[in-house]
C-alpha cells in the first residue's frame, strides 16, 4: 500500500533515508549523510512524501520524496530493494505527474540502470557541490 507520509512515520523513514545512503552511497563519507539527518528528517514533514508500507509486516519499506515534479529521493530498506517497491513508488507518482527530474549520482550506477529502465533519460551532467561528485540530471515524460 501507498499512501501520504504521516507524522508517526517520520523516525522509520529518516531511518530509511540514513541507511539507504550510507549504503548507495559508499562513495561519500558516512559523516555526511548523518550531518545531514536532522534537518532532512524535519524537511520530511513539510515536502510531498509517500511510502510505501508492506501490509503483511504493517511496516514502511520505502518512501519518495517530491518537490513539485522533482523526485528528491526513492529510497527503500536495504532487506526490501529488488522486490519491486521502488518501481511501485515510481509508478505511483507517475499517474500524479505529466513529468519527472532527478538527480542522480554517476557512480550510484544501479540507480541510473533503474531509472533509464523506467523511462528516463540523462539531460544534462554536473558536479554536486555538496559532495564534488559527478550527478546526471534526468528527466521522464508521459507526452
Amino acid at each position: 500500500m501507498i499512501r501520504r507520509l504521516q507524522k508517526i512515520d517520520i523516525d522509520a523513514v529518516s531511518g530509511i533515508w540514513l541507511d539507504s545512503n550510507r549504503d548507495t552511497h559508499d562513495f561519500i563519507p558516512a559523516e555526511y549523510w548523518e550531518s545531514n539527518f536532522l534537518m532532512v528528517k524535519e524537511m520530511l514533514l513539510q515536502t510531498e512524501v509517500y511510502v510505501y508500507i508492506d501490509e503483511c509486516k504493517n511496516e514502511i519499506e520505502g518512501f519518495v520524496g517530491l518537490d513539485q515534479e522533482y523526485i528528491a529521493g526513492i529510497f527503500v530498506r536495504k532487506e526490501a530493494r529488488s522486490k519491486g517497491i521502488g518501481k511501485a513508488l515510481l509508478d505511483f507518482i507517475k499517474e500524479k505527474k505529466q513529468e519527472l527530474t532527478l538527480n542522480v549520482y554517476q557512480k550510484n550506477e544501479r540507480a541510473v540502470r533503474f531509472y533509464e529502465r523506467q523511462g528516463f533519460q540523462i539531460i544534462d551532467r554536473s558536479i554536486d557541490k555538496s559532495t564534488a561528485e559527478k550527478e546526471y540530471l534526468m528527466r521522464w515524460s508521459c507526452k
